[in-house]
């Protein structure tokens, strides 16, 4: 494995990392799809084994559960100075008054919850998981900085929000001395390439790595249109992701068609494609069968040619902006399963 550096920081990360949504006792997250402890252990294991240093998660995940089992099998797999442990905060954890949000006391409550369900005594990338306008931005920009300088957080980072609100959140964190966002977790693959408008230049600009969620389109990009799979039978949030059917299926081809020619599987050419942004650091691979990981490791042996790049880009058309909804959707639901009814940002 060849490590790279996360944005213009000092820290090597594997060029792959693991997304650990998937990881979640099913009772306490997704029933379809979530993976107990036992079944997620070895796939953690072989991550780190292949050399991926990189794990992302958030305490929302399967409301901690996530953070539990990573946390857990990281300790026995692996040494903590090596890996990068990332989390997010954000949404609803529990019912009542401050159980959400990036208020100061959201942050350093759940910060610590965080750090204990981990069973470690910092986070190396601390993440905003969207964006809370409820609070003033100032007020959460001074405390993310505060539980840096308190020693529990090393780095910090944001998740999907417009290319004007993090510009606003870069300047006003260069304007007062705060830390600094290193990263930004946004949607880009094949079927979803409007960051590339905004976003994605300027995190070049200011030099922000960004680490990719969703890099194969749900597992549309690394199967056939019509194979269904266990979570996109129960996966509305996808299906609003992604609807111009005739564009997708093009591209959907394409991969196909250079995956046979090189004699590979389609993740690997779908996420090749990624690296072919240089301000992109890390794909997020949710790894729920050893294949998934070994198309990840083989996938950076790939270097796509000019011809084959233009091949996939070339049926992508305009999407819809799905920021908003990608932040209700999931605010929604996480409150439902509460059982409380959600503060509008």
């Amino acid at each position: 494995m060849r490590y790279i550096k996360l944005g213009n920081t000092g820290l090597d990360v594997s060029p792959i990392a693991l997304g650990c949504m998937t990881y979640g006792e099913p009772e306490r997250g997704h029933p379809t799809w979530s993976l107990t402890e036992e079944k997620s252990r070895p796939l953690i294991r072989r991550a780190v084994e292949a050399g991926i240093n990189f794990f992302d998660t958030a305490n929302m995940y399967s409301q901690g559960s996530s953070e539990e089992i990573v946390g857990r099998a990281l300790k026995d797999f692996a040494d903590r100075d090596e890996v990068v442990i990332a989390t997010k905060v954000r949404h609803p954890m529990r019912p009542g008054p401050n159980g959400s949000g990036l208020s100061r006391k959201a942050i350093f409550t759940e910060i610590d919850h965080s750090l204990r369900r981990l069973g470690t005594d910092y986070v190396d990338l601390y993440q905003i998981h969207r964006m809370d306008n409820s609070t003033p931005i100032e007020e959460t920009l001074e405390a993310l900085h505060d539980v840096v300088k308190a020693g529990k957080v090393r780095y910090i980072g944001a998740s999907s929000m417009h290319a004007w609100e993090f510009s606003k959140a870069l300047r006003l964190q260069r304007q007062h001395g705060w830390t600094r966002f290193v990263s930004m977790q946004d949607h880009y693959n094949l079927l979803a390439r409007e960051e590339e408008r905004e976003m994605l230049p300027l995190c070049a600009d200011e030099g922000v790595g960004t680490i990719v969620w969703s890099p194969l389109a749900r597992g549309r990009l690394a199967r056939e249109s019509e194979a269904p799979t266990g979570r996109s039978g129960n996966d509305p949030f996808a299906d609003m992701l992604y609807t111009q059917e005739s564009s997708d299926r093009a591209i959907i081809d394409a991969v196909a068609m250079i995956a046979r020619a090189r004699g590979v599987s389609r993740a690997q050419i779908a996420l090749a494609w990624l690296r072919h942004n240089p301000v992109v650091v890390a794909p997020l691979v949710g790894a729920s069968k050893p294949a998934h990981l070994d198309d990840a490791v083989a996938s950076l042996a790939i270097e796509l040619t000019d011809d084959e790049v233009a091949a996939l880009e070339a049926p992508y058309t305009p999407r819809a902006d799905f920021q908003g909804i990608s932040d209700d959707t999931e605010l929604a639901r996480i409150s439902a399963r509460l059982g409380i009814t959600p503060a509008r940002s």
